[in-house]
Parts: structure tokens; sequence; C-alpha cells
């Protein structure tokens, strides 16, 4: 089954609070989703005023190979504005927990269901492409869900859209729950998580395991609260975990990751999965070891795969190899039975500056003992 990813950096991830994406960088980050092979792009919300709808209808002109998809409350005014802007394929989104239906729109079930008839209506005879958006789904009525879903069938919807609005499912829990929508009603799934429990990108797959063929995510996981699944993670999890046959041009998304960081006025933390400097960064004795020998031991995929490199770093965890490895790199030689005298002072170095040494403090310490033992190989 192909798995589409509609990316939603451009929507979701610019309602992470404080960030603002320019019109250049909204085309920047579009371009870039292309290049890597993203097959959709929720590109914004056109109803929200005049710049969005303008930045939206600029990112439709690029005539990207994605599906660029404009997001709309459940309201034939929004729609109007989305093909105003170019809009070919739309998201309407309509709570349906009994807490928002009651709370946020005074509304009760019935009304749910025959507004969203009304709306699918008018973007049916609009020849629009339509994913229909349950908001806060993990907290409705299973019944009610599978009711709502044979409505959007019977009026021309193309998807359903499950959101798990304050990401309170597990992965076990959504599997069951999208199997049983998919087997009770057929329809294309998307699924949207958020990670209010660092559970988002685990729900994503878990859905994509149960049937769900289309997935949200944002690049570096930006997204209101805690963040949405990562682009990067579900992208190399589908590749190496899932054994899926993928196309995408994964050697591209840590530059993308990079620009959006920046753009956002976020960083990308060493330790973040997939694209985190760290992931490629080793130091303790034993993995370091086997990573020299071969890569494999310790590292799921290759650096190069997605545009990094390895590095190998020198402080108080490090064995022999790291220093034989480093001293080698930079021409230097100390003799085999010195090595351990060396990596003594490397590990009280490292302990009183508490961090790794870089490069050139490690090569300035070996100079020094070589120096003082009389053999300097430089």
């Amino acid at each position: 089954m192909k798995i589409f990813i509609d990316d939603t950096t451009l929507r979701d991830g610019e309602q992470t609070p404080g960030v603002i994406f320019t019109r250049g960088e909204k085309i920047r980050i579009a371009k870039l989703l292309d290049k890597i092979g993203i097959d959709e792009i929720e590109a914004g919300i056109p109803a929200a005023g005049k710049e969005e709808k303008e930045n939206f209808k600029a990112i439709v002109d690029l005539g990207l190979n994605a599906k660029i998809i404009a997001w709309n409350r459940a309201l034939i005014s929004d729609v109007i504005e989305s093909i105003d802007a170019g809009a070919k394929a739309v998201e309407i989104s309509l709570p349906l927990s009994d807490i928002q239906i009651k709370s946020k729109l005074r509304k009760d079930r019935k009304w749910i269901l025959e507004h969203i008839k009304k709306v699918l209506d008018f973007c049916k005879k609009n020849n629009l492409y339509v994913s229909v958006g349950g908001e806060d789904a993990s907290r409705a009525d299973i019944d009610f869900i599978i009711e709502y879903i044979k409505v959007i069938k019977e009026y021309g919807g193309d998807r359903f859209r499950y959101c798990d609005t304050v990401g309170i499912m597990d992965p076990f829990k959504m599997y069951e729950t999208i199997k049983t929508l998919k087997d009770e009603t057929g329809i294309e799934i998307e699924v949207h998580t958020h990670n209010d429990f660092g559970l988002a990108t685990a729900n994503a797959i878990a859905g994509i395991k149960a049937g769900a063929s289309y997935v949200n995510t944002t690049v570096i996981g930006l997204g209101e609260r805690a963040g949405n699944a990562s682009l990067e993670e579900v992208i190399m999890i589908l590749k190496h975990i899932m054994g899926e046959d993928v196309d995408y041009k994964v050697q591209y998304l840590r530059e993308l990751s990079e620009f959006v960081a920046k753009s956002s006025g976020r960083q990308i933390e060493p330790y973040k999965p997939v694209i985190g400097t760290f992931m490629f960064t080793h130091e303790s004795g034993i993995h370091v070891d086997g990573v020299i020998k071969d890569p494999l031991n310790y590292e799921a995929f290759s650096p190069e795969e997605i545009g990094m490199e390895r590095k190998i770093v020198i402080g108080k965890h490090s064995g022999k190899s790291a220093l034989v490895y480093v001293l080698k790199k930079y021409g230097m030689l100390i003799p085999e039975n010195s090595i351990g005298s060396l990596l003594d002072l490397v590990k009280r170095k490292s302990y009183y500056l508490k961090r790794n040494l870089t490069d050139e403090e490690f090569i300035d310490l070996a100079r020094k003992f070589s120096r003082k033992i009389g053999k300097n190989k430089i």
C-alpha cells in the first residue's frame, strides 16, 4: 500500500507559539519539501487573512509536483477563500468529541452531521479534492466517528483525517481504532498526531500499520504545544524499520531541517532522532572500537544517507582505538605502549573541563605528550 505524506509545517508547524514564516521562507520550505518528494503540502489557511491568502497562492503558483492543500474550518466562506487562492484540494475540519462540540461550538452531534453535508456539497460542486478532518477524534465516541465517516463517503469526501488533537493516544489504541474505522467504512484514512506525551511519531506509525494511507508530519516536529510527528522520523522509520520502498530523497532532510529550524528560531538538538549530530557522534570506547571496525555495529543507517558526517570525539569515555583513529586522521603516531598513558591524560583533562576535548585540544595534548616521551612523529 502506498503511503502518502501530507506535511503541514506551513500550517500546523507555523502555529507553534512564536513561529512566523516569511513568504520567502514558506516558498523555500515548499520547494525543499517538493525536492525531497513529499506527496502533499498543507500550505496554509487562505481564510486567515490577505497576507496568508497571498502566501498560499504564491506556493500554488510554483507549479510543484506535490499536491497543495488549503486548511479550512468547515465553513463555506473559508472554502471560497481557498478557491480564490487557487486551491484544488482542501482540508475541512469539524470537532467530533462531545466536549468540543458542546463547549466550543455550542452545538450537538446532529448539527455536525447536517453541517458537514452542506460544506461537502459545496466543495464537490466546485470539483475540489476533500480531506475531511475530525478534530479531537481521539476523544470522540467511535460509533459517532463511523456515522460521520459514512456521511463523508455519501457526500463525496475523498478521505477522513483522524486527529489526535491533544496527543492522548498510545500506539496500541491508535492501531485498534484506525483498524476498526478502516474495516467498518473502507474510507482512505489520514492520521494527524500530536506529541503531548512524546508519542506523535509512534502513533503515526501505528496508524499506518493499521491501514491509514496518509500521514501528517512537520519538519523537526514543529506544531502546537509539544508539536507533531516529525517528518524526518516518519520517513526513516518507513524506510529502515518498516521496509517500505520509499522514493524520498532523504539526503536533503538535514538541509530542510536546518532551514526550518533557522526560520522558526529553533535549534536542532544534538540528540534529536535521525538528524541530530549525536546520531553519528561516538565517544564510548566500546562503541568507537565497533564503529571503526564496521559502522553498522552501532549505526542503523549511514550518516551520508541524509547528508551528514560521522564524528569520533575524544573525552572521558574514550578508549585507545579512538585515540589512534584521531591521531591517524591528523598524521600523528604515538607508540602503542604509550597510548594508555596518553589516554589517562585525556580522561583527566576531560573530567576537569566537564566536556569532550575538541580535536585541537586533543592534538595539542598529544604533541606535548609526544615531545615529553621524545617520540614526536609529526
